[in-house]
């Protein structure tokens, strides 16, 4: 379930060598993850801001172009350096669970806005309601989770690894087995 493990004459001493002999490559893909997501973000921000301030596309029009090109951007990379040693399936497959995945992402970042701005601000209005609550809600929190949310789906269904069942096996009972 984590991957190869590497060959017991190679294992480093220690509890940290072990922990990096056992989920190394996790941590590798982690960081591949963000490095792919924080360009993405670079270009969703870049592009947005532009758009809207550089050529006055109107704002939900400009952020939806940004975040499908941010979006694309971040489904090449992850596909073809965060996880391209995972075996390949139907691109079309993968690009629509990705955008999927990114969806369920945003919805999570937006819940705990509300949250924190309606559930939490009608208590403490003084406290919740503000620009620094929101943007910790949204930003930090929100997208904290939501991209915990994204890197373990992208890895467990949109690029798997060879073998990997994409459905759970049926149990079937005994029928010798009386209960």
């Amino acid at each position: 379930m984590t991957g190869e493990q590497p060959d017991p004459r190679q294992t480093r001493q220690g509890l940290v060598g072990m922990l990096l002999d056992r989920f190394g490559h996790l941590v590798r893909e982690l960081g591949k993850f963000a490095t792919v997501g924080g360009a993405a973000f670079l270009i969703d921000f870049g592009l947005f801001n532009y758009l809207t301030s550089s050529r006055d596309v109107e704002e939900l029009t400009a952020k939806t172009i940004s975040t499908v090109i941010a979006a694309s951007f971040a489904f090449v990379g992850n596909r073809f350096w965060t996880w391209r040693h995972r075996q390949r399936s139907n691109p079309a497959r993968e690009y629509a669970l990705f955008f999927f995945f990114n969806a369920v992402g945003l919805g999570i970042a937006v819940a705990c806005l509300a949250i924190s701005r309606y559930g939490l601000g009608s208590i403490w209005p003084d406290v919740f309601q503000t620009r620094l609550a929101d943007n910790i809600a949204s930003y930090l929190v929100g997208a904290g989770l939501g991209t915990l949310f994204r890197f373990w789906s992208y890895r467990r269904f949109v690029f798997v690894e060879a073998g990997t069942p994409t459905l759970p096996p049926q149990v079937k009972p005994d029928p010798d087995h009386g209960a």
